[in-house]
């Protein structure tokens, strides 16, 4: 998409500092950093959100997010990391351009990454899960 501005910096149209990147992704460092570190893996295309990249894509995405996260690990002397993704504005998603955040944590950071725990019914539990079987 010509106007998607995470297209552009996956493609290098924009200058970006790139930590890694092959002929179907892009890793970069975030502009706006949650912690030190943080990047961002952007395929090179354009896909709105997980349900419209391609499984063997993801895959990909994935197996990046795994290396990618182990290395920082090291290097960063990173006390966890957080592999985010969001689909849609309600989950938090503000770019409309499949990504993956990684985000090196440390021991004090300031971050949170978390929910507030239910307690759903037990009946309900099950019904639900009845329903979302595959």
């Amino acid at each position: 998409m010509e106007d998607c501005i995470f297209c552009k910096l996956a493609n290098g149209v924009f200058e970006t500092n790139t930590l890694y990147e092959d002929d179907d992704f892009r890793i970069i460092l975030d502009a706006g950093p949650a912690t030190k570190g943080h990047a961002l893996i952007l395929p090179k295309a354009h896909y709105a959100n997980i349900y419209e990249i391609p499984a063997d894509l993801l895959a990909k995405a994935a197996v990046l997010a795994k290396e990618q996260a182990e290395h920082m690990t090291k290097v960063l002397g990173a006390d966890g990391f957080n592999i985010v993704q969001n689909n849609g504005e309600t989950a938090g998603q503000t770019v409309f351009h499949f990504h993956i955040h990684l985000i090196p944590r440390f021991k004090d950071d300031g971050q949170k990454i978390g929910w507030n725990p239910g307690s759903p019914d037990e009946q309900d539990q099950k019904k639900l899960c009845e329903l979302l079987k595959r």
